[in-house]
């Protein structure tokens, strides 16, 4: 169905993304790292010819950087096939005019998921202030969710809530046959994770 854009490095100390985020975070260059991955993005989608949608993971700071709405910012002529995963793990609330620049990216053709619902703090307010087309679970409700009621009945809420709303439902880290067929079963409309392709 789609692609993911991974963010990966070679610098040791950096490996984890939550590590280069929190670095750049750090030294005030959030924005300078966005713009990079989103331009080395564009410029695989450009030279690979992917024309399926292509998932790509933003700062919630990110959507505090004017070149992201630009026209010719590198992911604009892309627009169409992309899909901006934003994470409920960071707060949304402090970014000035949130609702009308995801409005600004909507209109130009991108498509907004909220990524990792179920393991950061905000929850249900992250889904209620986004609205998104996509849904991501995160993959601390899959993992295992063939042996536990308790996830099950969560992810069958989300997903029902989801459906309710006409948004996909994708459920991440899926590792084992048990935990893929329980999540057909309980009506998952899109399946990520090493049970079915390495990154």
């Amino acid at each position: 169905y789609a692609f993911e854009a991974l963010v990966r490095n070679g610098e040791p100390t950096l490996r984890a993304p939550d590590v280069l985020f929190a670095a750049a975070e750090e030294l005030g260059r959030l924005h300078e790292l966005g713009r990079a991955i989103r331009r080395e993005v564009a410029h695989t989608i450009a030279s690979s010819g992917v024309v399926i949608p292509v998932f790509v993971n933003l700062h919630p700071r990110d959507l505090e950087d004017d070149e992201l709405y630009s026209a010719t910012a590198p992911l604009t002529k892309f627009a169409g096939q992309v899909v901006l995963e934003v994470t409920e793990r960071a707060s949304l609330g402090s970014v000035d005019d949130f609702q009308g620049r995801l409005r600004s990216l909507r209109d130009r053709g991108s498509r907004i998921a909220l990524d990792d619902l179920g393991a950061g703090y905000a929850g249900l307010s992250a889904f209620a202030q986004l609205r998104p087309d996509v849904v991501k679970l995160d993959m601390s409700l899959v993992r295992g969710v063939d042996q536990d009621l308790t996830k099950q009945r969560l992810v069958e809420m989300v997903i029902g809530l989801c459906s309710g709303f006409g948004m996909l439902v994708v459920t991440e880290g899926i590792e084992t046959t048990q935990e893929r067929d329980t999540l057909i079963r309980l009506g998952c409309d899109l399946l990520q994770g090493y049970h079915f392709a390495r990154p």
